[in-house]
């Protein structure tokens, strides 16, 4: 599947989340929570923009690090 492909199935099927630590602005992440195996991330500036499928083990390990 081509990225162009993958954003526009994400973005029709995506329950997008954004960041709590935003503090109500608009300058941050959002994370597609329903989608199998994946991760997909976007800038919520740019919610028709790409997006980037990280898998769901890499998010995990990611995050962890973050703590």
């Amino acid at each position: 599947m081509s990225h162009e492909a993958l954003n526009r199935e994400t973005n029709q099927t995506a329950i997008w989340r954004k960041s709590s630590y935003s503090g109500g602005q608009g300058d941050c992440l959002e994370l597609a929570h329903n989608i199998p195996a994946l991760a997909p991330v976007r800038d919520s500036k740019d919610p028709a923009g790409p997006v980037i499928p990280f898998g769901r083990d890499a998010w995990g390990a990611f995050i962890a690090r973050l703590d």
